[in-house]
């Protein structure tokens, strides 16, 4: 009976009391594997809805550049919705068009924060947004690289050209889109790593 005991481990025996601990540790594991795996598919998320966002920003501007430049604007709504190809050398919506070199720096920044906080992210709703202004800032940065007048200097193709407002593209889009959503979960007190704070 003795011999049994201590390969079974009773509770009262050394060894059954050194078994729970063992266990208890496993579930840690497995509870440290599963956030490790749910912030690996949040960060899927914001790299898939960036490339997402890039791609179809990358698309347009080439249909733009192959259809629309050099020709009259095309008019959607009538006077309040026109598609009108058109050089920026600003930010987005045309402000600030001599500090070119500076905005694609600032770029640059964003991508490289980003790129960081996907690290710590574990909100599903952080990972849209984070992932709509890296699409967005790859998009205009693409065109600050690669198009004329020069590399850094580069003029941003815009095309949405609603009534008294300023010309845009879908880039701009998902930078704003990504930037209200930050701002709406900032007031909600949602973190990226998926706490929640009340100030």
């Amino acid at each position: 009976m003795a011999e049994a005991e201590r390969i079974i481990g009773t509770p009262d025996s050394p060894e059954g009391a050194g078994a729970e601990p063992e266990r208890s540790s496993g579930r840690d594991g497995q509870e440290s594997g599963g956030e490790g795996s749910r912030g690996k598919r949040r960060i899927a998320v914001l790299f898939a809805v960036a490339a997402f966002a890039y791609a179809l920003d990358l698309i347009s501007k080439m249909i733009v550049v192959a259809e629309l430049e050099h020709h009259d604007a095309i008019e959607i709504f009538g006077d309040w919705l026109k598609l009108e190809a058109i050089r920026n050398a600003g930010a987005a919506f045309g402000f600030g068009e001599a500090f070119t070199v500076i905005f694609t720096v600032i770029a640059a920044a964003v991508i490289v924060v980003i790129a960081r906080l996907a690290r710590k992210l574990y909100s599903l709703p952080w990972a849209i947004a984070l992932g709509l202004l890296l699409g967005g800032a790859l998009g205009n940065l693409t065109d600050r690289i690669f198009r004329s007048p020069g590399v850094f200097e580069g003029a941003v193709v815009d095309f949405i050209a609603p009534k008294h407002f300023a010309v845009f593209n879908l880039a701009d889009s998902a930078i704003v889109c990504g930037g209200i959503l930050i701002v709406l979960l900032s007031f909600r007190g949602l973190d990226p790593d998926g706490t929640v704070h009340k100030d």
